[in-house]
């Protein structure tokens, strides 16, 4: 039972996407309308007898009134069931509180037209907005992962790792030991069988390599290794296809392989300390979720792994889906994978740790590292996570390996300021180093693009390329 005082503290809110005030039911087929944006988007009621500056009026409701409220109610598909409740306000008057939670079976529609919140306004939903909401409510009930995959069987799946993932959910208290170890009984008790048939996201997480190239070619990891900061030039280029653990572990030794190493001295240790220039777990977060959340029904996708001089860059195939914005991935948010069998199969074997913190578990890692928070970005039907370090790091090698002389020459320049640096305040920061051995070295790394250097002599000044 609503009380006249909640009716009062909406109406204090005033007009939102959740809330909207209608003189009466004499308005009730724009009130319908509203009501369907609402299904479409968080939920939300309407409150009859309520002017639009918030002056709560009432009106003579009857049997008859909410008959009439109802029977617009019915012009939206699918069907829909608000509450509807009286709130007695003055004279005998009443006010009408229509209330509706988020659809489950969105789009909705009134009377053939789709509808949208924006602030406090109704719009119509657009064709491509539709079909977006048409294609995440079938998602539910049939997609590409949950579908049989036609002529693979158990024995084209690596049944080391689907055993090491039973054994892995059971010692991290995600799964009962079921006392058997046979491949076909692990492999339904993660749902990834139905009718004795495997499911495509069982030969995702564990069909065989050699076999994955020729019949499924989207399980597919590319990384490549760039000189600079654009693609212009390779330094290293490759492809690998296998299951989802393979591609995870491959995707990982090449950022180890390749990513640079950012040395500092431990206060109190006369003794050097390694940091990878970016968070081991962080990026391992940004790989599992583009393994959970790409679209596998795209037959040329991929997930690709590029390294620039100055960032790194995770991308998959697909796009964001369930209204998800790239800024509100670092916010609290429900987790909704796009392939939930695949998010829950990578959940129980301990690769990610809980539901929907992936994003903001990488933005605390990367912060707490005094890196910049990562980059969500969505384009050309693809979804880029990016990293970027905190300052200039060297690369290891470019047309060919570089010493590390050299590459401290680099870090000191890197560090200048935008005016460059001279011989003399290079050498300042290079102690025991001899002024000729830095000129060869600046010599050498300008030759290699990457330095350049204005003015001549000993006035010359010198930044990176």
């Amino acid at each position: 039972m609503i009380s006249f005082s909640q009716l009062e503290e909406w109406v204090r809110a005033r007009e939102s996407e959740t809330l909207e005030f209608k003189r009466s039911t004499g308005e009730r087929r724009a009130a319908a309308q509203t009501l369907c944006g609402m299904l479409n988007h968080h939920g939300g009621r309407v409150l009859f007898g309520v002017e639009a500056d918030g002056r709560i009026v009432g009106q003579m409701v009857s049997d008859h009134t909410i008959e009439e409220a109802v029977q617009e109610l019915k012009e939206i598909d699918p069907p829909v069931f608000p509450s509807i409740e009286r709130v007695d306000v003055a004279d005998g008057k009443q006010a009408l509180v229509v209330t509706v939670a988020q659809g489950a079976n969105r789009p909705y529609s009134y009377k053939g037209t789709a509808y949208r919140r924006v602030g406090n306004t109704t719009l119509e939903l657009s064709r491509d907005e539709y079909h977006r909401m048409l294609l995440e409510r079938l998602h539910g009930e049939r997609r590409w992962e949950n579908e049989p995959a036609s002529g693979w069987a158990v024995g084209d799946m690596d049944t080391t790792e689907i055993i090491r993932t039973l054994e892995e959910s059971i010692r991290r208290g995600r799964a009962d030991d079921p006392g058997v170890r046979d491949p076909s009984e692990v492999l339904r008790g993660l749902g990834l069988m139905r009718d004795g048939r495997l499911l495509r996201a069982a030969v995702v997480l564990f069909g065989r390599s050699e076999r994955l190239e020729g019949e499924m070619p989207q399980c597919l990891l590319r990384v490549a290794r760039f000189r600079g900061r654009d693609k212009t030039e390779f330094l290293d280029n490759r492809q690998f296809h296998g299951n989802a653990f393979e591609l995870l572990l491959r995707a990982e030794r090449f950022m180890r392989e390749n990513l640079p190493v950012a040395g500092r001295v431990q206060p109190g240790l006369f003794e050097r300390v390694d940091d990878p220039l970016y968070p081991p777990v962080a990026l391992r977060e940004a790989l599992a979720n583009a393994v959970c959340h790409r679209d596998y029904s795209i037959g040329g996708g991929s997930i690709a792994v590029a390294l620039y001089d100055d960032r790194l860059e995770i991308t998959s195939s697909g796009t964001l889906h369930f209204g998800l914005t790239a800024e509100a991935l670092f916010q609290p948010h429900e987790s909704l994978p796009w392939n939930p069998l695949i998010a829950r199969v990578f959940y129980r074997r301990g690769v990610i740790e809980a539901w929907g913190r992936g994003t903001i578990k990488m933005a605390e890692l990367v912060t707490r590292a005094g890196l910049p928070r990562p980059e969500i970005e969505e384009v050309a039907g693809c979804v880029t996570v990016r990293f970027r370090p905190s300052r200039y790091v060297p690369p290891l090698r470019v047309s060919q390996d570089l010493t590390e002389r050299q590459r401290r020459v680099l870090e000191v320049v890197g560090a200048g300021s935008g005016f460059g640096m001279a011989l003399r305040e290079i050498g300042a920061q290079l102690e025991n180093l001899p002024p000729r051995a830095i000129r060869e070295d600046l010599a050498v790394l300008k030759t290699l693009g990457l330095l350049k250097s204005t003015g001549l002599g000993r006035g010359a000044r010198w930044r990176l390329a």
